[in-house]
């Protein structure tokens, strides 16, 4: 590409400066795909995926991670429109997430260029408030909330795939393979960020650091065991998730649905603010 040409090409690690300075514009809400960036590069071979960039007059303005979740980074209107025509017809993610206005663009403009492969989803997830907290918690952390390590790993396991089922609606077993979802929480544990309470050799509550960069940590898979819920045990477990992974990373985040007023308040009684809201559109 011309040093002053306007448009999308893919990325490689020639780009790694300029991609590290755009994604430190706002760490908490580029953590995915600046965690992706840190740990693998830009070339596609290593990441597994491309990522795309948008140049205006050869500059870096925004990008577009595109493996099982596409994921636009400061992506304005003319960027999202070179990424509709780049990512082509042939839709490969299982999810577009991303701050809600640009996740948002990005479907509505894919599935009037491609149509239905783009159209079709499974479920919208409109409003997903984006939360963080930077200092620590202000209630009192659950005693018995640990860092979970590999000895529990086939407890954590289960716990893990009951909140996915739960949550997304469909099991994590790829062709019901259960040995790619398994090896994802076994590096998440020996990452050291997985969290829970254990009970009788059960895990009854989970969370877990899915993605960390630049100082951020995005808790993700929050789950309480049905049996345990409305015992008041979600607000002192979160404040504990929060005090161990502050032990790693000064920021901790999340997002959450705009309908689900009973995590809402969980997090806002731990000391979470609301710093920007996210979309999921889910196929």
């Amino acid at each position: 590409m011309s040093p002053r040409r306007t448009g999308v090409r893919t990325l490689d690690n020639r780009d790694l400066e300029a991609v590290d300075d755009l994604l430190a514009q706002d760490p908490i809400s580029n953590v995915f795909v600046a965690a992706r960036v840190h740990a693998y590069g830009l070339d596609s071979w290593r990441l597994g995926s491309p990522i795309f960039g948008f140049f205006r007059a050869g500059e870096l303005t925004a990008l577009c991670h595109q493996g099982a979740n596409l994921v636009p980074v400061n992506a304005d209107s003319e960027a999202i429109n070179g990424f509709v025509r780049a990512l082509t017809g042939v839709r490969r993610c299982s999810s577009i997430v991303g701050p809600a206005d640009q996740a948002l663009e990005l479907w509505d403009r894919l599935s009037d260029h491609w149509g239905r492969s783009w159209a079709n989803i499974r479920e919208l997830r409109a409003s997903q408030p984006m939360l963080a907290l930077s200092g620590p918690p202000v209630v009192e952390p659950h005693p018995l909330l640990q860092r979970i390590g590999p000895e529990h790993g086939d407890a954590y396991f289960d716990a893990a795939v009951k909140m996915y089922t739960e949550e997304v609606g469909v099991s994590p077993f790829i062709g019901g393979d259960p040995g790619p979802y398994r090896a994802y929480v076994d590096q998440v544990i020996a990452k050291g960020r997985a969290f829970g309470i254990l009970r009788e050799g059960r895990v009854i509550y989970k969370s877990d650091i899915g993605s960390a960069a630049q100082g951020v940590g995005q808790v993700q898979g929050v789950w309480l065991d049905p049996d345990f819920r409305g015992r008041g045990l979600a607000v002192p477990a979160m404040a504990g998730v929060v005090e161990l992974a502050r032990e790693q990373f000064p920021t901790v985040s999340l997002y959450v649905n705009s309908f689900n007023e009973p995590a809402r308040a969980t997090y806002r009684r731990v000391g979470f603010v609301e710093v920007g809201e996210f979309a999921t559109i889910l196929y």
